[in-house]
């Protein structure tokens, strides 16, 4: 099996003397409000923290969150196992699994982030690999288009398909030449984002963008039989959570999506990554809307190890209802603090 670059964290010593959490909160529509929290691990004059990016909302209460007892000097990769004993939401089970890997993971990268403080080195330093400027692409909706490229011209696009899309819509999108990635949400069972597989939408992204990765298709027989053409441009999101979930993917993979909140461990994500490495497969990183330190966190992870990629990870900024000017461009210089798991975000 490949070498890992958890092999040079895991023995990394992190002090814990206190945790706390707090929310953070974004009225983004009148109908939704997006909330996360961010977990602080205090030791030895530094704080590290992470971002639970679990999408509803309730679960971010603070009688909701758990305290595990972390307090101690530990090895990061002591304090993962000891994590392994508690249970993250102890209030009840979340309304969607995949919330246990992101609650967990924040644990985990406010970790990471202490031990690194208090070894004085930064995560580039720990795993010897040097921060690149990352390509990165806007998630929007497709009506989003116009006004961001009035501001931003260079900007690349991923996009969510909808049932509307016909072929006069499409082929426009295709005049403009600015998707890199379209999402058929076709692997989101049982959420509000969840995309019934349509043979002929498919057939329409499929030949209408034909350079486009086409992320999470819902194969169907059907299905299937009018993407066998393109299986060579399928990428992956929501079903991987570990190496195992691409061993299990009906196809071989020559891109996939990494959003490392999906992991929970940061032996799972960076055993991912050194798997995926050996096997050729090219990624991109993925964002969960953070709201917090979480973002820069993606944005360091992306710059080390798939800068290239059309990587899901634009500052905040761009998820703003209105296109607002000044922010940073692609690409996004890494800008890693000196020490700890961190991007200093540049003042604007």
């Amino acid at each position: 099996m490949a070498t890992s670059d958890w092999d040079l964290l895991r023995p990394l010593t992190v002090t814990v003397e206190a945790s706390s959490t707090r929310v953070l909160e974004r009225q983004v529509s009148s109908e939704f409000t997006r909330r996360t929290t961010v977990v602080e691990l205090e030791g030895n004059g530094f704080v590290g923290v992470g971002e639970d990016v679990t999408y509803e909302s309730d679960e971010h209460a603070p009688v909701r969150f758990p305290s595990p007892r972390l307090a101690g000097t530990w090895t990061l990769g002591e304090l993962s196992a000891h994590l392994d004993a508690f249970d993250l939401f102890p209030a009840g089970a979340p309304a969607q699994a995949a919330s246990r890997d992101y609650r967990r993971w924040a644990f985990e990268s406010a970790a990471l982030d202490l031990a690194l403080q208090q070894a004085g080195v930064s995560l580039a330093d720990a795993v010897k690999r040097t921060p690149a400027p990352v390509r990165f692409c806007v998630s929007t909706r497709a009506s989003s288009l116009d006004p961001l490229l009035a501001l931003y011209p260079g900007t690349r696009f991923k996009l969510d398909a909808s049932p509307e899309w016909d072929t006069v819509f499409i082929a426009g999108l295709a005049a403009l030449g600015v998707v890199d990635v379209v999402d058929l949400k076709g692997a989101y069972k049982g959420t509000v984002v969840d995309l019934a597989p349509e043979p002929r939408l498919y057939e329409r992204v499929a030949t209408g963008l034909p350079t486009v990765w086409i992320e999470d298709p819902g194969l169907t027989p059907e299905t299937d039989s009018v993407l066998a053409p393109h299986r060579d441009r399928f990428t992956w999101d929501a079903p991987i959570h570990s190496f195992e979930d691409v061993e299990a993917l009906p196809y071989p993979p020559r891109c996939l999506n990494s959003k490392p909140s999906r992991f929970g461990t940061l032996e799972r994500l960076f055993t991912f990554y050194a798997r995926c490495e050996a096997a050729g497969i090219a990624l991109y990183g993925g964002g969960q809307f953070e709201l917090g330190p979480g973002r820069g966190q993606i944005q360091l992870l992306a710059s080390l190890y798939h800068p290239d990629g059309p990587n899901d990870t634009a500052p905040a900024g761009y998820n703003a209802p209105e296109p607002v000017p000044g922010l940073e461009t692609s690409p996004l210089e890494p800008h890693p603090a000196a020490t700890g798991f961190r991007r200093v975000v540049p003042e604007s």
